[in-house]
């Protein structure tokens, strides 16, 4: 009799170890991680290759759903769909509920597109596509998106892509949703990949043309506290300016003397992107080649009236010093040596 109960309670833990291994392994297949009731998509792992992403979005080509999917489950031939177009072209699913034996799909769900009405097309034709699948979870009231990264290029040789091992039959006939009221769904999206036929050149210029602009301010005593702003000159595609307040900036103010370089607008018929500008700022020394000198370099946005430089390129005190020969009959200048700017141009590919 001891020996009987110890049998029962023996079956007993064998029957709820494998009734929670169970739950656990159809929790994991489910849900695929936590956060799966509140994210719009998230990965779902399975044991087999490629991408798969549950999201909520239907398929944007095609929609294939089977009522009473249990009448050809087993089958081994394919069911071909209706022609449906996407993309410009025409398209079918060809759908192996039982797996495609001739390609790795035994005991798998095979899933395929294949292009219709390649006699229109041109000869030579090839179109690359970026394709995904598609299996709903009716339990989950999502879809599962496969693919696996790569482009399809379909020509004559080779008009059908798909996926032999879309999803175990283990795992679709199995209470994990994909298969609800002996209903099957499926999916594609069909995106064509056309290869540029432009490209955006961007090539950096050193010691362009005309590169150095020369600025004189006279009456340097009498400028009042604002920023003053030098005419444009033009470097390459872009027009530039120096900026300066004489009574100090930022953390200058209000004992040393800024200078700052601002890009401007871009010449007629240039590519308007942001720009490289290098260059070197000098407040020139007038009685001997002891300039002070910073050297700036950033991108510059599109828009004009940004400004790099610095706060501090002498001490006030120093420019009034008169025997420093910056400031001489009151006046000073500044110099802007462009170093190193971009030039975009939109190029053949």
């Amino acid at each position: 009799m001891d020996d009987q109960k110890w049998s029962l309670v023996f079956i007993c833990l064998a029957l709820l170890f494998t009734t929670s291994s169970s739950a656990e392994f159809l929790i994991q297949q489910v849900t695929g991680g936590r956060g799966a009731e509140y994210n719009s998509s998230y990965s779902l792992k399975e044991n087999f290759g490629g991408t798969r992403v549950l999201r909520d979005e239907r398929p944007s080509s095609k929609i294939l759903t089977i009522t009473n999917f249990s009448v050809i489950k087993g089958r081994v031939e394919p069911y071909e769909s209706s022609v449906f177009e996407a993309a410009g072209y025409k398209w079918r699913l060809v759908l192996y509920v039982n797996g495609n034996p001739n390609d790795s799909g035994n005991d798998h769900i095979s899933l395929y597109v294949r292009i219709e009405e390649t006699e229109y097309l041109p000869r030579g034709w090839e179109v690359n596509v970026d394709l995904k699948l598609f299996i709903h979870n009716g339990k989950l009231n999502k879809y599962l998106a496969i693919s696996d990264g790569t482009l399809k290029l379909y020509n004559d040789a080779k008009r059908e892509w798909g996926f032999g091992q879309l999803i175990p039959h283990v795992t679709f006939y199995n209470t994990y949703g994909y298969i609800e009221q002996d209903i099957g769904s499926f999916g594609a999206e069909i995106f064509i990949v056309k290869p540029a036929q432009q490209q955006e050149k961007v090539t950096f210029i050193s010691n362009p043309p005309t590169n150095v602009f020369t600025w004189k301010i006279l009456h340097f005593s009498i400028l009042e506290d604002k920023f003053y702003y030098s005419d444009d000159f033009l470097v390459e595609d872009r027009y530039w300016r120096l900026g300066f307040n004489p009574k100090g900036d930022g953390g200058g103010r209000p004992y040393a003397l800024p200078i700052f370089l601002f890009a401007q607008g871009h010449k007629a018929n240039a590519v308007a992107t942001n720009t490289w500008g290098a260059a070197n700022l000098r407040l020139k020394n007038q009685r001997s080649t002891n300039h002070r000198q910073i050297y700036t370099a950033a991108w510059y946005p599109i828009g004009s009236g940004y400004g790099v430089g610095v706060n501090n390129i002498i001490l006030l005190a120093d420019l009034n010093d008169a025997s420093q020969g910056y400031l001489v009959n009151n006046a000073i200048i500044f110099e802007a040596a462009m170093v190193k700017v971009s030039v975009t141009n939109i190029v053949s590919s």
